[in-house]
């Protein structure tokens, strides 16, 4: 009976292990798409490789499946609008190369936008 429980542990233990999703990467034309996981195999992060470098549009979700983040590269520098959410705010950032060139911060109980 103790060899029974003991085999039925371990069996179980290497299943948990063994979920652990790993990243997956896909050609798509002259791109690699790639798409990371969190560990109960939902998507945590999707977004584009060329030439090595992170490049595109790249998009960050939450455990629900929630949009939390869109980003954009360019040979692997930070450019145009990025847009993250979180529970009562919506930020956007603006980049030139890497560089913040301007950010508004939209919150959910103002009715107008403002600058920061």
């Amino acid at each position: 009976m103790k060899n029974l429980i003991l085999i039925a542990f371990f069996s179980l233990s290497f299943v948990g292990f063994s979920q652990d999703q790993k990243p997956t990467y896909k050609v798509e034309g002259d791109l690699i798409k790639a798409t990371y996981y969190y560990e109960d195999g939902s998507i945590k992060t999707e977004g584009f490789f060329k030439d090595k470098k992170i490049t595109g549009e790249w998009t960050r979700f939450d455990k629900k499946g929630n949009k939390t983040q869109t980003a954009f590269y360019q040979k692997g520098k930070k450019v145009g609008k990025w847009f993250i959410w979180n529970k009562d705010e919506l930020k956007e950032i603006n980049y030139d190369n890497n560089i913040v060139v301007s950010m508004n911060n939209w919150k959910t109980d103002s009715k107008v936008a403002y600058n920061r």
